[in-house]
């Protein structure tokens, strides 16, 4: 994996931001971490980015320890934070191509060009960054911290205060730039989550309390199913299939089915099913929103 956080602890003073936390990330990924405020979430995106050191544990990024290469961990990092700092009387182009001197860049002006294109400023190139909306100003930002080709790109809420318009164009960017980099998105918006991550990390009290692809959010807290046979089933013999923990029955055909977490019957049932000269009308599993599951995790 490119970055590894292994065990990974802070205290301030007598409070715990982070306590013994551990995950890894690779190539391609889009990871949304989640939490309430004051979760851990910026102390780990600090951690990972040398901003400041653990208490205990250890960050490599790509081989490279944050105690002993932290100049080479920077390099690999472009970052976007949430108070996206630029200066507003500059250039876009100008902006651009004094961040790429700061890198020590070769051939400047065609990468200024190449990031403007690729963040989508072209229309607005020739203007003020005071100029802009603030869709382009978050451009801007991105652009800032792609510039020098990092291998992983760090968002802090980098789609606060904009317009439903400019939420897709950002959406769709960041997901263009996952493709070919490690992307770390921290974010209070469950939507985005499923809009652009491909995994989501939720801390809460400084500790990992789920670590899933976004798609099985949904039903990590349920495993509950809405089945209707065309006859009447019996419920004696539906209790003794493999992996069912509980049935309400609703009606002779129609049930409520919980299964034991990790397990999904719908296989099993259907071959029950035809077993019993049964066939099943409809079959429906519960999902909980993420909302749902965040709150239920952090609450």
């Amino acid at each position: 994996m490119s970055i590894k956080v292994e065990n990974v602890s802070k205290i301030y003073g007598t409070q715990h931001a982070l306590n013994n936390v551990s995950f890894s990330i690779g190539e391609g990924e889009i990871v949304g971490l989640l939490g309430p405020n004051g979760a851990g979430k910026s102390t780990i995106m600090k951690i990972i980015t040398c901003f400041i050191p653990p208490t205990s544990g250890n960050v490599t990024v790509y081989g490279h320890s944050i105690f002993e290469a932290p100049l080479e961990i920077r390099r690999l990092i472009g970052y976007l934070p949430e108070q996206n700092p630029l200066y507003t009387d500059m250039y876009i182009r100008e902006f651009l191509r004094f961040i790429a001197g700061v890198h020590k860049l070769d051939n400047i002006n065609k990468r200024v060009e190449d990031i403007i294109g690729i963040t989508g400023l072209t229309p607005e190139a020739n203007k003020k960054i005071g100029q802009l909306s603030k869709g382009y100003r978050q451009r801007v930002g991105l652009a800032q911290a792609l510039i020098h080709d990092p291998k992983i790109l760090i968002l802090d809420e980098p789609t606060t205060g904009l317009d439903p318009n400019q939420l897709t164009e950002i959406r769709s960017l960041i997901r263009e730039v996952g493709k070919t980099k490690i992307v770390i998105l921290s974010t209070h918006i469950m939507q985005e989550v499923e809009a652009v991550c491909s995994r989501a990390i939720i801390i809460n009290h400084g500790q990992i309390v789920a670590d899933k692809p976004t798609g099985q959010l949904h039903t990590m807290r349920t495993n509950r199913y809405h089945v209707e046979f065309d006859n009447d089933a019996q419920m004696s013999q539906l209790k003794q299939i493999t992996g069912v923990k509980q049935i309400n029955q609703l009606s002779p055909r129609k049930y409520i089915i919980d299964a034991n977490e990790n397990t999904d019957i719908r296989k099993t049932l259907f071959n029950w099913a035809v077993n019993h000269d049964l066939a099943i009308l409809t079959i429906q599993k519960d999902e909980e929103s993420i909302e749902q599951v965040f709150q239920e995790l952090t609450k």
